[in-house]
């Protein structure tokens, strides 16, 4: 039976459909309050608990800086384009649906940038869908920020009872849904004052979601989620985004042993497992071998080991964008190439 468990924060994708979301609610200036202004529904001082941490708001943050492409696009999508002064951290290209809100935000990095470049932009809020940027030898510690008078919101997708999973070396008690994802949204849209489009957003994503379930029927089948490196496959174990999708596809996870979201493994063991279906990341970076989808099927086909799997000789791959298979709101997206994929494969 197909599960209908809400799915992770791990790979969701905005159609075109919700390009306008919330367009004729009107972002509040900072020095409005909702009373004043007649609009919104935000009480400041806003005072969320966030990983454990109190952050305060006296008003909706007119500068903030996105240190994930995962929190660009839900700030992108909310409609905050005009309060985004930087974003960093892309594993692919943007949304379309969000091209043009994205076209004049600045990019500070590719992946990482340093607390420096952040600060120079004068944020006085900073967002992250990874604690890893939180942390020694990351961007900045949050204290550190708040030093400089700068509020900092984590994920809740990255935390597990007040620990940060990739930045405090935290483990999930239990697996990882969507409704983490849901509670991001609702928080952010919260802060900037703007809940409307976020309850809007979290029914246009369900909705998707919910037409993709109703497409499954691929019960019994084995698969596994490798997101990058040939040498030492970084794979999905059986708490993250990606094992979230198996769930809600109905299908196993031959990796859902390993109580990690994602995790190193040896070839021989990928191929001791079998997967019926590979899940592959297509990676729009060149930080490890393999990060490529070409360069993974080239991998897969020439290597005498690893053709022998059933995946491989059958031709059984799917393949998913990195922000697909992250938490972030493209989850959705990674469900619908999930399901098309098992379908198209007879399953």
């Amino acid at each position: 039976m197909r599960s209908t468990t809400l799915l992770p924060a791990a790979a969701l994708g905005l159609g075109l459909a919700l390009g306008g979301c919330g367009a004729s609610e009107p972002v509040p200036a900072a020095t409005a309050t909702p009373a004043e202004a007649g609009q919104g529904s935000t009480r400041y001082p806003l005072t969320l608990d966030n990983c454990g941490q109190t952050v305060t708001f006296d008003a909706a943050p007119q500068r903030v800086v996105s240190l994930d492409q995962g929190s660009t696009e839900i700030l992108l999508s909310l409609g905050l384009a005009d309060r985004v002064v930087g974003t960093a951290s892309w594993t692919d290209p943007v949304l379309p649906a969000l091209e043009a809100a994205n076209a004049d935000v600045p990019r500070l990095a590719d992946n990482a940038p340093t607390y420096e470049v952040v600060l120079d932009t004068d944020p006085g809020f900073v967002t992250a869908s990874f604690g890893r940027h939180y942390k020694t030898g990351g961007v900045a510690e949050r204290a550190r920020f708040a030093e400089s008078g700068i509020e900092s919101y984590l994920s809740p997708t990255d935390c597990d009872h007040g620990v940060s999973i990739n930045g405090g070396g935290g483990k999930r008690s239990t697996p990882l849904t969507m409704d983490a994802v849901y509670v991001e949204i609702r928080e952010l849209a919260e802060i900037f004052d703007v809940r409307d489009r976020g309850e809007q957003l979290v029914a246009d994503l369900e909705q998707r979601r919910q037409a993709a379930l109703a497409t499954i029927d691929a019960s019994d089948r084995t698969v596994a989620f490798w997101f990058a490196d040939t040498k030492t496959p970084y794979v999905a174990g059986g708490t993250g985004a990606p094992h979230a999708l198996a769930v809600d596809a109905g299908v196993e996870n031959v990796f859902d042993d390993l109580r990690d979201d994602w995790t190193a493994v040896g070839w021989e063991t990928v191929v001791e497992r079998d997967p019926e279906f590979l899940v592959l990341g297509d990676l729009a970076r060149d930080r490890f071998p393999g990060d490529r989808l070409a360069d993974k099927e080239e991998f897969l086909r020439t290597d005498p080991l690893t053709a022998t799997m059933t995946a491989v000789r059958e031709q059984h791959y799917v393949a998913l964008h990195g922000a697909e298979m992250n938490p972030s709101i493209r989850a959705v997206d990674g469900l619908e190439k999930l399901a098309a994929g098992l379908s198209t494969t007879g399953a």
